[in-house]
C-alpha cells in the first residue's frame, strides 16, 4: 500500500510539475523562433537592398566596423576579396541586380548569430552565378546588425540554383 501511495503522489508531482516546464519550454521555443525570424529578414533585407542596387540601404543594416568577403575565381583558383562597410556602401551599380536566398540555415547564441543562405543572382535578367552567402550578426541594442558578410561565387553544381527557378518565370 505504502508503494502504490508513493507511485501515486510521484505520479501526481509530475503532472504538476510539467505543465509549468511544458509551459517555459514552449516560450522558449517561441522566443528562439522569434529570434530566428528577426535574424532571417535582417539577410533578406540585404539581398533586397542589393536587388535595388542600394547599397546604402544594405551598409545601413551594418556595424560600422563590418566587413564583405567574396570568395571565387576562375575554375581551379580561389580568389578572395575583402571590402569595408563604407567602400561597399560607396560602390554604384550599371546593371540590374536580383539576388535571391532560400533555405536559410540559422544559428543563434545569446547576441551572436549566424546565417547560412544559397543565393542565386541575375545581372540584366540573365544568369550570372549562385554561392552561399554568410552572414554574422550581432544584437545591438534591440536590433540585429551585419558584423561580417561573406559570400561564394560559383556555378552549379558546386552551388544550387533557386528551387522557383529564373526569376519572373
Amino acid at each position: 500500500m505504502m508503494l502504490r501511495s508513493r507511485l501515486v503522489g510521484g505520479l501526481a508531482a509530475l503532472f504538476v510539475v510539467a505543465p509549468a516546464s511544458l509551459e517555459a519550454q514552449t516560450q522558449a521555443s517561441q522566443t528562439q523562433a522569434s529570434q530566428e525570424d528577426e535574424v532571417v529578414s535582417v539577410a533578406y533585407a540585404a539581398l533586397e537592398a542589393v536587388s535595388r542596387e542600394d547599397m546604402v540601404a544594405l551598409t545601413d543594416l551594418m556595424l560600422d566596423e563590418a566587413f564583405v568577403v567574396a570568395v571565387g575565381g576562375p575554375e581551379g583558383s580561389t580568389e578572395y576579396r575583402s571590402r569595408s562597410r563604407a567602400v561597399e556602401r560607396a560602390q554604384v551599380f550599371d546593371a540590374d541586380i536580383v539576388e535571391r536566398g532560400f533555405d536559410p540555415e540559422v544559428r543563434i547564441s545569446g547576441r551572436l548569430a549566424t546565417v547560412w543562405l544559397p543565393y542565386d543572382l541575375y545581372v540584366d535578367g540573365a544568369w550570372s552565378h549562385c554561392g552561399i552567402d554568410t552572414f554574422t550578426l550581432l544584437r545591438v541594442g534591440a536590433e540585429w546588425r551585419i558584423a561580417s558578410l561573406a559570400y561564394t561565387v560559383e556555378q552549379p553544381p558546386a552551388c544550387r540554383e533557386h528551387p522557383d527557378g529564373p526569376p519572373g518565370g
